[in-house]
């Protein structure tokens, strides 16, 4: 299996899953407040890749050692590790200070937006990424803009009401969106340099850490809160934090960043699913209509882009006999 198939199996994984904690999400908000979630499936979710990168490291660190028998490799390898270290904190302050903006604005929003739409409100970074990437100098393909196009107008569908009207609500996901994308292009920076375990997991640390700070002063707490969301923050702490994001740094380590977040953005089409399915919510016609055309975004963003020929192709297709 080749590293592009790996990476879309992991990115499309990460999807499914997120599309299924929309659904946890929003059931846990009817006893704890959307700061007190997120801290606590942040700590869980920390806490989780930490004891899997304790197994798996063991291993890896006694091949290191073994492999550094004389001083100078040894000294290699120290600096190496220092470099290493240095990186995994900047990336995790970054990335945790990026994603604790895109998750608690995402769960504010999840007390009045369902489960589905909100999913697909999310979405919208396919958008962004491109746009953002232009400035780091990433290349994107006539598809991939044509994609991005078709999700605006989706959204538009999705969002907008009769007479441009907007929900609270759906404006507080839309804005935690622009922090998606941008957490998206910070992991897709700091993944290929340092291990992805340890950077999930400290990004996640940071990120509740401070949205426990947060909570202290601004949501009661009580026992009662804390078992009634127990299912919930234990599925968006092991499955949604841990694994899926984990998966999504494994995939964007051979992924262009753009391209990552199309395929993470068929979230939104799990999240509808699952909050049919486990919810009973439905979507009005012209919600569906949004739908439609941000899966159409996806699809189509996926096409390969025909490749230009060179201006001597071209002189020698018009030309045969002119060949060497």
């Amino acid at each position: 299996m080749n590293k592009t198939l790996q990476s879309m199996i992991c990115l499309f994984s990460a999807a499914i899953i997120w599309g299924s904690a929309f659904v946890a999400q929003r059931s846990g908000m009817d006893s704890i407040g959307p700061f007190y979630f997120c801290a606590l499936r942040s700590l869980i979710g920390a806490l989780a890749l930490a004891i899997v990168f304790l197994l798996t490291d063991r291993k890896a660190s006694l091949h290191k050692t073994a492999a550094a028998d004389d001083p100078s490799a040894k000294l290699a390898l120290e600096k190496e590790r220092q470099q290493e270290r240095k990186t995994l904190i900047r990336g995790g302050l970054i990335c945790g200070c990026v994603i604790f903006i895109a998750m608690n604005t995402q769960q504010i929003g999840l007390v009045s937006t369902d489960a589905g739409k909100t999913g697909f409100i999310t979405a919208l970074y396919i958008v962004l990424v491109p746009i953002f990437g232009i400035f780091l100098k990433h290349k994107t393909g006539i598809t991939t803009w044509a994609g991005a196009l078709l999700g605006a107008v989706g959204l538009y569908f999705l969002c907008v009401k009769n007479g441009f009207s907007i929900q609270p609500s759906d404006l507080i996901i839309l804005a935690g969106t622009l922090f998606w994308a941008l957490h998206i292009l910070c992991v897709g920076h700091f993944a290929p340099k340092v291990n992805v375990i340890k950077l999930t997991a400290s990004q996640f640390f940071v990120a509740g850490v401070i949205s426990l700070a947060v909570a202290v002063f601004r949501e009661p707490i009580s026992w009662d809160a804390l078992t009634g969301s127990s299912v919930a923050v234990l599925y968006t702490g092991v499955m949604s934090t841990g694994v899926a994001f984990t998966l999504q740094a494994l995939g964007q380590k051979h992924a262009n960043p753009t391209a990552a977040s199309i395929i993470m953005s068929t979230e939104g089409l799990w999240a509808v699913v699952f909050g049919f399915l486990i919810l009973g919510e439905k979507m009005t016609g012209r919600e569906l209509i949004g739908c439609g055309f941000m899966l159409a975004a996806v699809i189509i963003s996926q096409l390969p882009v025909p490749a230009r020929k060179s201006r001597q192709e071209e002189i020698q297709g018009e030309n045969p006999e002119n060949v060497d």
